[in-house]
């Protein structure tokens, strides 16, 4: 089972699976949105299911920290967002 590392050259510091670019936050997001630990693990190469569990059990250990990564995320996209807003004709070309 791989471990749940942190450094800032990597994802910014958010934590993730050791040796992958696979974050615990979008190990959760996926989780929450209705997929099984088997359907998360199977689309990457390289990590279990008990990957994709010890990355859930991280999630629910550490909830402030999660809160806090999901803040931190919402803030960039509304700060990319600002600084180059969607054109909705542009969007719909590109569909």
């Amino acid at each position: 089972m791989k471990e749940i590392v942190s450094d800032e050259e990597t994802l910014g510091g958010a934590p993730r699976l050791a040796g992958t670019r696979i974050g615990v936050l979008h190990v959760y997001e996926q989780y929450q949105g209705g997929e099984t630990p088997e359907a998360i693990a199977s689309k990457y190469d390289g990590i279990s299911v008990a990957d994709v569990h010890h990355a859930l059990a991280y999630v629910f250990d550490n909830p402030e920290r999660i809160r806090q990564l999901q803040n931190d995320c919402g803030k960039t996209i509304e700060e990319i967002r600002e600084r180059r807003p969607v054109d909705p004709d542009e969007y719909k070309k590109s569909a």
